[in-house]
Formats: C-alpha cells, structure tokens, sequence
C-alpha cells in the first residue's frame, strides 16, 4: 500500500497530541488541514483510524496497527541511517578480490594486513584464478578488484597501477646455471628441464610467445595449475621454473631458490596490474583498498635484488 509519508506524519502527531487541535499547532497548519489528511488516510485504507472521546481523540484498532507501522518504519529508518552512516565510515562492508597465486603470500603480509588494521570492519573476500578468470570475473562484477600479472590491454579493464615484474628463471641453488652471471637465453634456459603453468595461465602464455619468437622449444617435464608446485619442483633441483620474482619472494629471500634474469624482451617488459570494470563506481571501502594495493605494487618498481 502507498500511503504519502505527509499524511503519516499528521496521524501519528494527532495521536500522540491526543486532539486534532493540538496537532495542528504542533505543525502549524489549520485544524482543517489534519482532518482532512487523516480523512484522506482512513478513505485509502477504508476503516477509522481515530475516535473522538471526552478528552479528545484515541486511535481505533485499525489505527492502533497504523500506528505501529509507523513506529517499526521509524525503527528502519533508524537503523538504514546508522547501516549507511558505518558504511560511510568505513566501519562495515565487504570487498571482493580475486588475485593471481603469486601475490597471495605479499598481498596478505603488506597491503592486506595493513588495510584491515586500520579498517577492521570490513570483511575482505580473496579469490585465486588464471589471468582469464581474473578478468572475467572482474568483467562480470564477480569481483571488485583484480590483481592480475601480464595482460596489458583490455577494452573493459581500467587499470588502475602496473608494476614493472620481469619473468626470471627460478632455481636451485645447485643447479648447473646457478652460477651464471650473465642474463640467460632462451636457448640456454630451454637445454633444462622446465616446471611450467598450464596453457591458460598469464605466465605459461607469455613464456610461450618468448619461446615461440625465438624459435625455440622448451623442455618441460612437469606441467601444473599450482604455485607450490613450481617451487617444490624448483628447489629439488628437478627443473627450472620461469615466474616473476615476487612470487617466490620468500624462497628468494632464505636462499633456498635463486632468480636468473632472462634474455627476452616480452618477459622485461611483463607488469603486474590493479584491475576494475570500466564504468563501476567504486565504494570508498574499495577505493580506500585501491590506494592500499597502489602503494604497495608501486614498491614493485624499485630495484630488484634477486635476480642478477
């Protein structure tokens, strides 16, 4: 049922003023114009809403149930208010993320880590996937924000900071080219055996192009969809895996894997990206996270010490 908020207001006063008069002093308008909205009121909902006694007016049964309408939509009312004051406070919410695997150990110890404890109330939600399922969810409002490594160019993207983050060999520290010093070619890097990500990764597309515009083949012997997969085979000296360095940031820092830079053009030139849907209006929550994530992928662009 639409009842106009106006007449609403002008029952509840009457009620409350216990008289007709007296409510039209309280709204400064003339005792005409009360009784005729609360005439209006009684027409719509085809019942008496009030009944005259000696001291002046009460409401009836069915005004009684009015009246209590009115009260709980002042509850809500009450209640929305408080919802959107937090939220624009940033005291509640949720943000929705969905990130490739190499930034889930950085991304949880910096930017995470420091955005929940200055905005405890709002609960982060954080996805893995492929470069394709990263857009696609971002595309299809699955996700709020992406955080995703390669892809440059996309007509329903924004991108909102990249990050220089070449692809390096990653290894042991007793492989055979451990103790190259020079920047490592294709054709050096594929007479090892490689661990590689499946073809619908980021990174395995991107190793592909190298490959393929050097002309040369590589030697994969382990083929997967897991990060600790590629290091594990890595440090058992099996294979040389080919990732940015930050994915093993870690492993790289306790000495236990070691980064070779790589003779490719396509992998210097590799970024990791902030991504959202083109046109989606960003809550302050989001934008607040955003500024987080921009400042810590900005440090991705400092010199890297890993690998030489």
């Amino acid at each position: 049922m639409d009842i106009p908020h106006q007449r609403l207001v002008y029952f509840q006063v009457t009620v409350e003023a216990g008289s007709i008069r007296r409510a039209a002093a309280r709204l400064n308008i003339a005792p005409s114009a009360v009784s005729r909205q609360i005439g209006l009121l009684e027409e719509a909902m085809a019942a008496s809403l009030i009944e005259r006694t000696r001291d002046g007016v009460q409401p009836t049964r069915v005004g009684e149930m009015l009246l209590d309408y009115i009260l709980q939509r002042e509850k809500l009312d009450q209640h929305l208010g408080e919802r959107l004051d937090a939220y624009q406070r940033l005291e509640t919410g949720e943000i929705r993320l969905i990130i490739g695997e190499g930034f889930v150990g950085d991304i949880i110890n910096s930017p995470l880590r420091a955005f929940r404890k200055q905005y405890p109330g709002i609960t982060l939600k954080v996805d893995t996937g492929s470069m394709q399922s990263i857009i696609d969810s971002v595309i299809e409002d699955e996700a709020d924000i992406g955080l995703m490594y390669h892809e440059r160019v996309h007509p329903q993207l924004r991108f909102w900071h990249s990050s220089p983050q070449p692809l390096v060999a990653i290894m042991s520290p007793e492989h055979p080219l451990a103790s190259e010093t020079h920047a490592l070619t294709l054709e050096e890097v594929a007479q090892h055996p490689m661990a590689l990500w499946g073809p619908s990764h980021g990174v395995r597309q991107l190793m592909d192009d190298g490959f393929r515009e050097a002309g040369v083949r590589p030697h994969m012997v382990v083929q997967t969809n897991s990060m600790e997969v590629l290091k594990q085979a890595a440090r058992s000296e099996l294979c040389i895996t080919l990732l940015p360095a930050f994915a093993a940031a870690r492993e790289l820092q306790e000495g236990v894997l070691i980064a070779r830079d790589v003779e490719c053009a396509s992998f210097r030139q590799a970024r990791a990206h902030i991504i959202t849907r083109v046109g989606r209006r960003m809550p302050r929550a989001s934008l607040q996270l955003l500024r987080h994530l921009e400042r810590w992928i900005a440090a991705f662009s400092g010199p890297r010490q890993e690998a030489r």
